[in-house]
């Protein structure tokens, strides 16, 4: 069974300034993109009807006067560890740790066979949706395959996919042609990958030799909701976000 978890930006937006905690500083209409936040009468104000509850403003104001209240608090909130809640000022962390662990980190292709915790991958999903996304949309959808089951189960749709591409790509004149028009795609995944493709089919047809999630008794499948400015790369930061913390966190399936 898939279980499709969706995290997305509120429509509404809204910033509350408590007005007596403000010292008029103005870092927080320094660095709001979105020219929400002013200074009236010496105070900071969300004088502006535009926001993207980016929540730069709140993590910058050293006062703790500023909270934006589309931004849900349980999503920090984690259960297989617990996190400071200390906004980290740019430098204050060790960028030789931070090189190491992203250094470290591997693509696993040898997995244990031990289940994952269902705690543990809603924890990476939430680690997942602190990465930037474009105008902060976060118009991304994780869907959980939880057990092997589920993951074989959607292993023999791509398998699918790719029998029927494999047997395109084998009719020699359609590649010619698409490529004399320009379109030499096809071609290049004949020269390129078909052979490679079509022998890991038959591993897994007739040995069940699982060349693409290589054995994983979970798996986490990134997507985008419609109307996202720049779903591709919002997925990607996503994933790069979950594959560190995956490495900290030694999730071995």
């Amino acid at each position: 069974m898939l279980e499709v978890l969706e995290k997305t930006g509120m429509e509404e937006n809204g910033i509350e300034i408590d007005r007596n905690l403000c010292n008029g500083c103005g870092l927080c209409v320094t660095v709001c993109p979105t020219g929400t936040i002013s200074l009236i009468l010496g105070k900071a104000a969300a004088s502006g009807g535009e926001s993207i509850s980016c929540g730069h403003c709140e993590a910058i104001c050293p006062q703790e006067a500023i909270h934006v209240t589309t931004i849900d608090k349980e999503m920090s909130r984690y259960k297989t560890f617990t996190s400071d809640k200390l906004w980290l000022p740019p430098g204050k962390y060790s960028t030789s740790s931070l090189v190491q662990l992203m250094a470290s980190r591997r693509s696993c292709r040898c997995f244990t066979g031990k289940p994952v915790e269902r705690a543990m991958l809603e924890d990476l999903i939430n680690i997942g949706i602190t990465a930037p996304s474009g105008t902060n949309s976060q118009s991304w959808s994780f869907t959980i395959l939880p057990t092997r089951k589920a993951v074989t189960s959607f292993a023999e749709h791509i398998a699918s996919f790719f029998r029927r591409l494999n047997i395109t790509a084998e009719k020699t004149m359609l590649r010619l042609f698409l490529k004399l028009i320009g379109k030499g795609e096809l071609d290049a995944y004949y020269h390129g990958y078909y052979r490679k493709v079509k022998d890991a089919l038959e591993q897994w047809n007739e040995s069940g030799k699982d060349r693409l999630f290589h054995g994983s008794t979970a798996a986490i499948l990134i997507g985008s909701k419609p109307g996202a400015s720049c779903p591709s790369e919002d997925a990607l930061l996503a994933t790069q976000n979950i594959l560190l913390a995956a490495h900290s966190m030694e999730v071995k399936a």
